[in-house]
C-alpha cells in the first residue's frame, strides 16, 4: 500500500508504472504472419481497385462498391477479422467511399427481417435452456431405432429430426444442438483403430446426415437459414411495389423442394454408409432399451417446457396465418399491412419474459442472463449482406458485373434455374452462403431484367444454390461443427456432398418452374 506522501504529490502517477515488455524475442517474422498478411489483403485491394481499376466514364460509383466489396469479401473469405468485425465494415467504409450516408447504412442492420431472426434466436435458446431439443431427439430416435437395429431407419430419424429443428431456426445453432445428441448416440460405439469398418462408416454417415440435413432443413422456411432471408430483403429492397415473400408462400414452395433434397440424401447415407451386415453389428452397442433409459432420466415434461413449446407453436401458426390467399387474407389484414414475421417473433419471444416457470418464485421461463448466448455474429453478418446488397444496386455495380453473366441470356428457359442454381453452388463453396448470397443474387436480378424473364426465376435458385455448401468444411459454419468431431474428413464430405448436390439442383430444376411458378406467380409482369 502506498504511503500518504506518495498519495499527495502531485507529480506522481495515476496508476503504478509497469516494466517496459521485452521485446527482444519480437521478430519480424511474428508481424508478417498469415493472419496480419490476410488483414492487408483487405485495405490493399480495396485500394488497388480504387486507384488503378477503371469501369469506364460515369461509373465512379461502381468502382467504389467494387473496392468496398474486395475489401470485405476477402476479410469474409479469410476469416483474418472477426466475421461480425467484418460485417460491421459498411458501416464505415460506405461513408467514406461516399457511397450511403450514415443513417442511410445503419438502417440496413435493424429492419423486419432481422427482427424475426432475433425474435428465432432467443426461442431457440429458450428450447435449448429447458432441454427440449434433446427429449424431442430422443424422442424420434428411439421411434426410429428398430428392434434389433435397423441402421437405415435409425439414420432416417436422426436426419429427420435434424431437418425438423433446423427448420425453425438457423442451421448453425441447429447443427450445435443436434450434433452432441447424434455423438451422444455414437458414444455408445467403440473408438480406435480396431473399430469394425461397419461402425466406422455409420459413424461418418450420421455426422454428415445430420450437418446436411439442417441445411436442407433450413431450406424449408424463412426463419431456417440467414439466405432465405437475406432473398427476401433483396426482393423487397429491388422489388417494393411487388408482393412481397412471406413466410407461408415460402414454405408452399421451401417445403416439398426440402422433402426431395432430404430423401435424396437418405438415399445417398445409406448407399455409402449402412452396409449389409452393419445391422448385426450395431445390435451388439446400441438397442432401443437405451435410449428410453436417457429419455426416462429427463423425467416427465415441466410446466415450463410445455409453455415454450406453446409459445413456439403459436409463433409458428402466427406466421404461417398471417397472410394466405387473395381469397383468405390472413390476420395480418387486420392490421392494414403493417405487421411483419419480425412484429410476430419478437412478440412472441417477449411472453417468454413474461410467463412465470413455476420452478422458483418470481423467475420467468426467460431472463436476459440466458440471452448472453444469442448469436449476434450472424445478425450483424445479416445486416451486413443487406447493406451491401443495397450498395450494389445502387451504385450500379450489378449493371458492370451481369455483364460477365450474360452467357445465361442464351440458355433455354427451363436451363434458366439449373445454371443460376450451379453459378451460386459453385461460389457458396468458397466463401459464406450469406456472402455468396449477396454477391451473386443482385448479377442475377439485373440478369433477369435483361432476359425479359421474372426475376425469381434466377433469384430463387441462386440463393437456393447458395445454400449446397456440401463439400469442404469451411463452406459454412454447420460444416465446421461437424468436421470438429473427428468423424468425417474432407474426402467424405466430397464423396457425398458431389451428388446431394446434383440431386439438389435436379430438385429445383423440377420444382422452380412448375410449383415455383405457381406460388411466386412468375408469368406476371415485375
Amino acid at each position: 500500500m502506498a504511503d500518504q506522501s506518495t498519495i499527495d504529490d502531485p507529480k506522481a502517477p495515476l496508476l503504478p508504472l509497469q516494466k517496459p515488455p521485452d521485446n527482444s524475442n519480437y521478430s519480424f517474422k511474428s508481424i508478417f504472419n498469415k493472419n496480419n498478411i490476410c488483414i492487408l489483403l483487405g485495405p490493399l485491394s480495396c485500394l488497388i481497385i480504387f486507384f488503378f481499376i477503371d469501369l469506364g466514364p460515369g461509373r465512379q460509383s461502381s468502382r467504389n462498391m467494387l473496392a468496398v466489396l474486395a475489401w470485405v469479401f476477402l476479410w469474409w473469405l479469410t476469416g483474418a477479422v472477426p466475421m461480425a468485425v467484418t460485417s460491421m465494415a459498411p458501416l464505415f467504409l460506405f461513408p467514406l467511399f461516399g457511397l450511403a450516408k450514415a443513417d442511410e447504412v445503419a438502417k440496413s442492420y435493424m429492419d423486419d427481417i432481422i427482427a424475426l431472426v432475433l425474435g428465432s434466436f432467443i426461442l431457440a435458446l429458450a428450447v435449448e435452456h429447458y432441454n427440449i431439443h434433446r427429449r424431442l431427439a430422443l424422442n424420434i430416435t428411439s421411434f426410429f431405432c428398430g428392434d434389433p437395429v435397423n441402421p437405415p431407419l435409425l439414420l432416417l430419424g436422426i436426419c429427420s429430426t435434424s431437418a425438423f429443428v433446423s427448420m425453425w431456426m438457423h442451421n448453425t445453432p441447429a447443427a450445435m444442438m443436434m450434433i452432441p445428441v447424434a455423438t451422444g448416440i455414437l458414444q455408445r460405439f467403440p473408438t480406435g483403430e480396431d473399430v469394425h469398418p461397419d461402425v466406422r462408416k455409420f459413424c461418418k454417415g450420421v455426422v454428415l446426415g445430420v450437418i446436411y440435413a439442417v441445411a436442407v432443413g433450413g431450406m424449408s422456411t424463412l426463419t431456417g437459414t440467414g439466405v432465405n432471408l437475406i432473398l427476401v430483403g433483396m426482393w423487397e429492397s429491388y422489388f417494393p411495389q411487388e408482393k412481397p415473400i412471406s413466410f407461408s408462400s415460402w414454405f408452399l414452395f421451401g417445403f416439398p423442394l426440402a422433402l426431395l433434397i432430404f430423401f435424396a440424401l437418405w438415399a445417398i447415407l445409406c448407399l455409402f454408409y449402412c452396409s449389409k451386415g452393419s445391422a448385426k453389428v450395431l445390435s451388439s452397442y446400441l438397442d432401443r432399451e437405451h435410449l428410453k433409459r436417457e429419455l426416462e432420466s429427463l423425467g416427465p415434461m415441466a410446466f415450463a417446457e410445455k409453455m415454450v413449446l406453446a409459445v413456439f407453436g403459436a409463433l409458428v401458426l402466427l406466421w404461417m396465418t398471417r397472410k394466405m390467399t387473395n381469397d383468405v387474407p390472413g390476420w395480418g389484414a387486420l392490421f392494414d399491412g403493417r405487421v411483419g414475421d419480425g412484429t410476430v417473433s419478437v412478440m412472441m419471444a417477449t411472453l417468454l419474459f413474461v410467463i412465470p416457470n413455476k420452478k422458483n418464485e418470481g423467475e420467468k421461463l426467460m431472463d436476459w442472463n440466458k440471452c448472453k448466448k444469442l448469436h449476434w455474429n450472424i445478425i450483424l453478418l445479416l445486416g451486413g449482406s443487406f447493406a451491401i446488397a443495397d450498395g450494389v444496386r445502387t451504385s450500379g455495380l450489378t449493371d458492370v458485373l451481369s455483364e460477365n453473366l450474360k452467357f445465361l441470356e442464351a440458355a433455354p428457359y427451363l436451363a434458366i434455374a439449373p445454371l443460376a442454381c450451379l453459378v451460386s453452388g459453385t461460389v457458396t463453396e468458397f466463401t459464406t452462403n450469406n456472402a455468396a448470397t449477396s454477391l451473386v443474387v443482385p448479377l442475377l436480378i439485373e440478369l433477369a431484367q435483361s432476359m425479359k424473364v421474372h426475376p425469381l426465376l434466377l433469384m430463387i435458385p441462386g440463393a437456393i444454390g447458395a445454400q449446397f455448401a456440401f463439400l469442404l468444411p469451411t463452406s459454412t459454419p454447420s460444416n465446421i461443427v461437424g468436421f470438429t468431431t473427428g468423424h468425417i474428413e474432407i474426402k467424405d464430405m466430397i464423396k457425398t456432398g458431389i451428388p446431394l448436390k446434383i440431386a439438389g439442383i435436379a430438385a429445383l430444376s423440377l420444382l422452380m418452374p412448375t410449383l415455383g411458378a405457381l406460388v411466386f406467380e412468375t408469368s406476371k409482369k415485375v
